[in-house]
């Protein structure tokens, strides 16, 4: 690589490293993760063609997205990267090399070989619930479980929404004979601006809720923790445990494999709105409980699902 070039790519980390310090608390950090994992990729394919990864040319980004169709990726991680040229781009007041013509071209050429689909998380609908609920241990780790699962079907949060709750958003109404619970949901996915969402559990995640508080003996921070080996409890549960429990708990109530495989952190939120669906709730009542902005999102999830 000649000097020129060299300077070139040193300049595009530099400056990926500055925007990701911009952008910070004005996106969600997974996005941002996203964002720069994938642009360092693309510097690493621009040092392979000797070519500027910033800005970039648009016939070199083509390129970049036929390499990847090749290289076994779905066509959902395939769309991420090209988001990120394109926001890492704009981002620095550079053209968009990805709205070219030719970049639109081997993208359609993408979605033909490919497909559009993504793997779809399995649904835990309440059979299956009750099933992994009855697989949870009588320990600290099993009253963790029991609330995690209870309140993740109530509320249909996301994973990230759930790792994030604390205890403080909690609020009691102990003048109602079962004491009733509400749970503000400080920002979300599709509430970037922070106005929050009220959370309204059934009395049986309310229960759980407490006992898991209760044996804890926790009053701040974080809701839900983590818990090593030793039964230690941690300062924060992380959004990639969550898809680990919901795993290890659909093994342990002997799923079907085939099951297990698919469950995901999305499970809840789709098997919560597989069974709103079955009960006579629209479409819009379901969006409106789950907090989607897109009706394609929530149609894939309920595919299949006889409402009658």
């Amino acid at each position: 690589m000649n000097m020129l070039l060299r300077k070139v790519t040193m300049n595009a980390h530099e400056i990926l490293i500055k925007t990701a310090e911009k952008i910070e608390g004005a996106y969600a950090p997974s996005t941002i993760r996203a964002y720069k994992v994938n642009f360092e990729r693309f510097i690493h394919f621009c040092d392979e063609l000797h070519c500027s990864p910033l800005p970039a040319n648009p016939s070199e980004v083509a390129i970049y997205i036929a390499r990847l169709t090749k290289s076994g990726l779905k066509s959902s991680s395939i769309r991420i990267a090209v988001a990120a040229i394109s926001c890492i781009h704009r981002l620095n007041q550079e053209l968009d090399p990805t709205q070219h013509p030719d970049v639109k071209i081997e993208l359609r050429r993408m979605h033909r070989t490919l497909g559009r689909s993504s793997s779809q998380a399995y649904g835990v609908t309440a059979p299956i619930l009750e099933k992994m609920l009855s697989a949870t241990e009588d320990n600290l780790r099993g009253a963790r479980d029991s609330a995690l699962l209870l309140l993740a079907y109530d509320s249909m949060c996301r994973r990230s929404e759930l790792v994030s709750l604390k205890i403080s958003d909690i609020t009691f109404n102990e003048s109602e004979a079962s004491g009733e619970m509400k749970i503000r949901l400080r920002k979300s996915k599709t509430d970037q601006e922070l106005q929050g969402r009220w959370i309204f559990p059934s009395k049986r995640a309310i229960e759980s809720i407490k006992s898991w508080l209760e044996k804890t003996k926790l009053n701040d921070g974080l809701l839900f923790r983590g818990i090593n080996n030793a039964m230690q409890i941690t300062a924060e549960l992380n959004c990639g445990q969550i898809n680990r429990i919901y795993k290890r708990l659909a093994k342990d109530a002997k799923l079907h494999k085939e099951i297990i495989n698919h469950i995901s952190g999305h499970s809840m939120r789709v098997g919560a709105a597989q069974d709103l669906l079955k009960s006579g709730a629209s479409i819009p009542a379901i969006m409106n409980r789950g907090r989607w902005s897109k009706t394609d999102t929530v149609m894939r999830y309920l595919e299949g699902v006889n409402p009658n």
